[in-house]
């Protein structure tokens, strides 16, 4: 995120996103040479066409928003993707979600709310693309989630950067001005970063539960509010703060009542 900041004093976020799909698909070559070609011919790549459909509108709402906000504001909204899988979990695929998970989501929306503070005269228009990001992330966890029964974290992550390429171009070629080396560097680094924090990712919901892993996850907040403070002097202010404990508090809820109800499923379908 630091890296997106930097790099859109220079270029628009639309040219970011794709040379950080570009660099990231160049870091997944040793694995498309350790897989060979043969083995390349036998994936079917319709199964990943919805991952990386929403991978891309999550991708270049991110990046946009990322490049407008604050760095801890951009952060906690982007937390919110739990809750938005919890209603598309009750509205699309019609499960059964009580009373417990759906008070906490309410909740989760509460904090929204206060990071947002739509109407103030605070309110960032961004801060609506980082939710709508969220909003398209929260199915693409699905996807990846679903793809892990069948596919290494590596495929994943290698089929979705160089199927990603392509679709990034397209909204790039609208705005492109020629980087600067420094900029190119950036978007390098990017690429190094994303490769790697992509397959971290989806090896981490192939060997845990989502519960498990999203703890760890909400460690980025007061890492990202370290980091926009040293690099940029930004101070998330006290709503910022709680807004984001709200949000991560009822998503972990969420987490811990799915992994509870996965279990009690399991035990009900033992002889």
């Amino acid at each position: 995120m630091l890296l997106i900041r930097w790099a859109a004093d220079e270029l628009h976020p639309f040219q970011i996103s794709f040379l950080r799909c570009v660099f990231g698909a160049l870091f997944t070559l040793p694995w498309l040479w350790q897989m060979g070609w043969s083995e390349v011919r036998k994936v079917d790549l319709s199964r990943y066409r919805w991952r990386v459909l929403l991978a891309f509108v999550s991708m270049i709402t991110w990046f946009y928003g990322a490049s407008y906000l604050p760095l801890a504001e951009s952060t906690a909204l982007n937390f919110t993707t739990p809750l938005f899988a919890t209603v598309g979990a009750a509205l699309i695929l019609k499960e059964t979600v009580r009373v417990r998970r759906w008070s906490a989501t309410i909740l989760g929306f509460i904090g929204v709310l206060i990071i947002v503070r739509p109407g103030a005269h605070t309110f960032n228009p961004a801060a609506l693309v980082m939710i709508a990001s969220a909003l398209v992330s929260s199915f693409s966890v699905l996807i990846i989630k679903a793809l892990t029964k069948t596919e290494s974290a590596q495929s994943i992550v290698m089929f979705t950067f160089v199927l990603l390429t392509p679709l990034t171009l397209i909204p790039a070629l609208f705005v492109w001005q020629t980087p600067s080396w420094y900029v190119l560097l950036l978007t390098v680094g990017m690429g190094a970063v994303g490769t790697f924090g992509n397959y971290c990712s989806a090896r981490a919901f192939t060997l845990a539960d989502a519960s498990a892993v999203l703890p760890i996850d909400y460690l980025r907040m007061p890492v990202v509010a370290l980091v926009g403070f040293v690099a940029f002097g930004e101070v998330p202010d006290a709503l910022v703060w709680l807004g984001s404990g709200i949000i991560a508090a009822s998503s972990l809820y969420i987490a811990h009542r799915e992994a509870k109800l996965a279990r009690d499923a399991a035990r009900a379908r033992r002889p």
